[in-house]
């Protein structure tokens, strides 16, 4: 079938389309409506059908791919790879499904993941999803702060920890940030499970809170665990995203309608048939992780590459030996990680045999067109580029070489997926504008199946933070876009306070008040820049308190590891500008546009609405002047 015509049937007959495509996967039960759209801009898919994450990921598999690998997890850290056949893994997830049940963790119940890019995060995912519990996985990179605000918000039954992650061969103690996490934290959770890899032998356990899972995954060796049935929009996980305030946002995604998307997107995008490999390169606590490291492939009955460690250690043709030794036919990473490599001699991707590699996707951040020309040629594969957001799940811009490959385009991600009815409209009209002409990217509702159902516990901030910012009611993206006469769409950048630094998601406000704790801190102003390997990387400007004192690359450093103790390495300024006042509306609006634009040398804009010009006068010679850098 054509792209067109596959589109537009999921557009205008989106009730037949995706009752169509619901068929990939199993029902316990079917669904008895296709789609609830009663009480916009909520909707609910495949209403009344019953079924199981875990089961369509793992066994239903194993009458015909028992034998098959499913799961390789590869660390070049530890040096140490395992593999998984789908019974293999079968029996993992039903004893890590009986560790679950045995502390009291049941359907509804919430269990947050703390672990890096090991077998074990994909074993309690997918236990989760058997029992019908919540997982909510939280990236390991985060700091203690960090992690007590979704602990906090999910208000777990059970936390699973690493004693230890490894970067660059460092070892990078979990256990510690735990611990504080949870001093901090007004809803700890009663027990701790620590997977132990012996990476920390100096690591503390508290008595009666934290227990060994290996210990208790002997006690249960071998033991069945029935699967539990979900309606398909029940809740199957949380993934908490960044916002523009503090608080972190709990995208809640359902089971019916995300599984079909899995396996829709799984063959039709990413082209890969049941026995084929995939080598997803995110950390399982990003949106990609979940979606392409573990529920799509599996569920589209995969083998999948499960990697912790650099792109560059113990070489830079790690990630290609990979390819070569396990027949990878679909790889997908990020732009930045491609930029890594390219600052490498290329011979390294001479070396190895990539006949079986097809495709290259690259997502989280926009791709630009001297690294996709570099990748591309030298691969001699096609890259693609998509578009999508934690919120969506799946691409909600891509190309579906799995149906019909359309022609790329450099600096677009291509065409709308299946069910995103999307449009590019005047910021201040919510009129939809011409080709060629930049507005803001929204998609009009109902969203399709696989998208976020709503915020946590929180209706009101999913209507407020996603479709209150025009009059019609609409889902916005909070990028600029601009679409093409062929309906190629191009993004531009975002409309608001989040910046993406390597692909992770960033709020300019949380970065400024973790730099605003230090105590000589008057105000801060957190903007995002441009940077060449990873996209943007974010700056501050800071106005001190008149009694800070001397010693300010002391103070700048301070700052930084403000935010490093608070937010993690991520999001530590890159540069740090001690300034007498900052640029604002005489409404006392801060100006964050313009700083960005002088930044980066740019036009800064109509400033007529500035209050106090010097100020913008001191911004430009602090610029000239170079950063305050601690460190």
């Amino acid at each position: 079938m054509r792209y067109e015509e596959f589109y537009r049937q999921s557009i205008d007959e989106p009730e037949q389309f995706w009752a169509e495509q619901a068929r990939r996967i199993h029902w316990e039960s079917p669904p008895q409506q296709i789609l609830d759209q009663s009480n916009p801009p909520f909707r609910r898919w495949f209403v009344g059908g019953t079924t199981s994450l875990c089961y369509n990921a793992v066994d239903r598999h194993l009458a015909e791919r028992a034998e098959q690998l499913a799961l390789v997890a590869i660390s070049s850290e530890t040096g140490v790879t395992r593999e998984f056949t789908y019974r293999e893994l079968y029996w993992e997830v039903n004893a890590f499904a009986a560790v679950l049940r045995s502390l009291d963790v049941g359907k509804g119940d919430r269990v947050v993941i703390y672990l890096p890019n090991m077998a074990e995060a994909v074993f309690a995912m997918l236990a989760c999803a058997r029992i019908g519990a919540i997982h909510s996985v939280v990236f390991g990179g985060f700091a203690a702060h960090n992690l007590a605000l979704r602990i906090d918000d999910a208000q777990p039954k059970l936390l699973i920890a690493a004693d230890a992650g490894m970067r660059g061969g460092k070892v990078i103690p979990y256990k510690p940030l735990v611990d504080a996490a949870l001093n901090e934290s007004s809803a700890p959770p009663p027990h701790v499970l620590i997977v132990d890899r012996g990476l920390d032998p100096q690591m503390t356990r508290m008595a009666g809170r934290d227990l060994d899972f290996a210990e208790l995954r002997r006690a249960h060796e071998g033991v069945e665990v029935p699967v539990t049935w979900l309606e398909s929009n029940e809740p199957s996980y949380l993934l908490y995203t960044s916002g523009t305030t503090g608080r972190p946002k709990g995208v809640q995604r359902d089971v019916g309608g995300y599984a079909v998307a899995m396996a829709l997107s799984i063959r039709t995008v990413f082209d890969i048939a049941p026995g084929q490999v995939m080598f997803s390169t995110s950390d399982v606590g990003w949106a990609v992780g979940h979606s392409y490291n573990v529920y799509g492939p599996l569920i589209g009955g995969a083998t999948s590459l499960l990697y912790e460690g650099m792109p560059t250690r113990p070489d830079p043709g790690i990630w290609w030996q990979l390819c070569e030794r396990y027949g990878v036919h679909t790889m997908f990473s990020s732009p930045t990680a491609i930029r890594v490599l390219k600052k490498q001699d290329e011979s390294w991707l001479k070396k190895y045999d990539l006949s079986k590699l097809k495709w290259l996707f690259l997502a989280g951040e926009p791709l630009d067109e001297p690294t996709a020309q570099w990748i591309t040629e030298a691969l001699g594969v096609p890259v693609i580029d998509n578009y999508w957001q934690t919120e969506t799940g799946w691409p909600a811009i891509t190309l579906m070489p799995g149906l019909e490959l359309k022609p790329t385009r450099f600096g677009s991600p291509g065409l709308p997926a299946p069910g995103y009815k999307m449009k590019v409209i005047d910021e201040n009209t919510g009129k939809e504008v011409a080709a060629g002409v930049k507005g803001v990217l929204v998609f009009k509702p109902p969203l399709p199946p696989g998208c976020l159902t709503t915020v946590w516990r929180d209706d009101d901030r999913y209507v407020y933070s996603y479709f209150s910012h025009f009059k019609e009611l609409l889902y916005s993206s909070l990028d600029w876009a601009v679409r093409d006469e062929d309906g190629y769409t191009f993004i531009l950048g975002r409309t608001d306070d989040v910046i993406n630094v390597a692909g992770h998601r960033l709020g300019t406000r949380e970065i400024e008040e973790a730099v605003a704790s230090h105590p000589a801190v008057a105000e801060a102003a957190v903007v995002g820049i441009k940077d060449e390997l990873k996209g943007q990387v974010p700056i501050v400007f800071v106005t001190l308190k008149q009694d800070a004192g001397d010693g300010t690359g002391a103070v700048t450093q301070a700052m930084q590891q403000c935010v490093v103790d608070q937010l993690g390495g991520l999001a530590k300024p890159s540069r740090v500008y001690l300034v007498n006042a900052l640029p604002k509306t005489r409404s006392g609006k801060l100006l964050r546009r313009s700083l960005q634009a002088l930044a980066e040398h740019r036009d800064p804009g109509d400033l007529s609405t500035l209050d106090d010009p010097g100020a913008l006068d001191d911004i430009r010679r602090a610029l000239e002047r170079g950063p305050d850098q601690g460190s």
